[in-house]
Order: C-alpha cells, then structure tokens, then sequence
C-alpha cells in the first residue's frame, strides 16, 4: 500500500494530538517534541477512544477513561488500567496489549505521510521510518 497523505504538518501543532481516517483505519496523530507518530485510535483495554486523552510528558498517551498509558513511540504500554479503584479487577480478563502504531514521514512541502499496511512496532523498519525528518 505504502505511504499516502494525512495532513499538513501545520494541522497538528507540537505537543498535540489528532484523529484521522484513512484507508478505513481511524489513527491518532502526535506531534512531540522528537516529531510526528501514528498509533491506532482506541485504547486496547476497552476500546475507548484515545483522542480524549491527555499526552504525559511529552512521550505517553493516558487513556482518559481508565488511565492505561502507552508510548508514543512504541505503543507499548507503561501503565496498565488502573482507574477508577476495583478496574484492575476487569484486568486479568483484558491484559496488557500493545497499540498498533504506524510509519510516519513528512515531505518537503510540509505533507504528513503515513503507511498504514502494517503495524510499525512490529515491523523491521528502522525507527527512522517514524521520526520526523530533521531539518536540512
């Protein structure tokens, strides 16, 4: 499938985030301070929408439903689900999961690309297929 157009870079702003759709996949967009990466829209505990959550630290996207928390980068998760009190008794039936995440790259022309045919995380792609493309 390969890389196709998401956005400009200008329509997300450092230390922000935003939903897209694209190929029929719904993914969020953040832009930090190491640059622009993609991970899917909903939370792998109980698939609530990520996009109403908060970035913490400028490195992890805290669910604000019950506080899982994952890297930006990675989509692993650093913090489990673990609110309100008495959630982590749902736990054990939905454990830890990984966000899919996908390869970012800007063009030029301030295009943001991304190619959503498989999970970047996962992939043998260098982590430089997910960094924004530093300037010349």
């Amino acid at each position: 499938m390969g890389y196709e157009f998401l956005c400009h870079t200008s329509d997300v702003e450092l230390g922000t985030m935003k939903a897209f759709e694209t190929g029929g996949k719904k993914v969020i967009l953040f832009h930090i301070s190491e640059g622009f990466f993609a991970t899917q829209a909903k939370c792998t505990h109980l698939f609530l929408p990520l996009e109403k959550g908060a970035i913490i630290d400028d490195c992890r996207i805290q669910c604000k439903f019950h506080h899982a928390e994952f890297d930006i980068k990675t989509g692993e998760p650093e913090v489990w689900a673990s609110y309100p009190p008495g959630i982590q008794a749902l736990n054990f039936m939905r454990g830890e999961k990984a966000l899919k995440t996908y390869a970012i790259q800007t063009s030029d022309d301030d295009d943001v690309l991304i190619d959503i045919s498989q999970d970047a995380s996962h992939s043998k792609k260098s982590e430089e297929n997910v960094r924004e493309k530093e300037p010349a």
